[in-house]
């Protein structure tokens, strides 16, 4: 999984897509994935990563993670 090229983030949670112009308001959590993303870690790492962040179960972590990289697709924001 890989952001677009043209994706810019900022440390404060502000997005913008160079591309089109869509810009995007992230909260905590977001911003704790998109930057996982960033570092090229897997899946599973990002899973590992939000439990140890979040002190949230396995499951919540991973299908907190399916629902926001539907989300980063349905906003085309990752590569193909």
């Amino acid at each position: 999984m890989k952001l677009i090229k043209n994706l810019a983030l900022s440390e404060s949670g502000f997005a913008f897509n160079g591309s089109n112009g869509d810009s995007f308001i992230l909260n905590e959590t977001a911003l704790f994935i998109l930057s996982k993303i960033k570092l090229n870690l897997s899946r599973d790492q990002i899973i590992q990563a939000l439990i140890d962040e979040y002190d949230v179960n396995e499951i919540t972590a991973e299908k907190d993670l399916i629902d926001f990289i539907n989300q980063l697709k349905s906003f085309e924001l990752l590569e193909d």
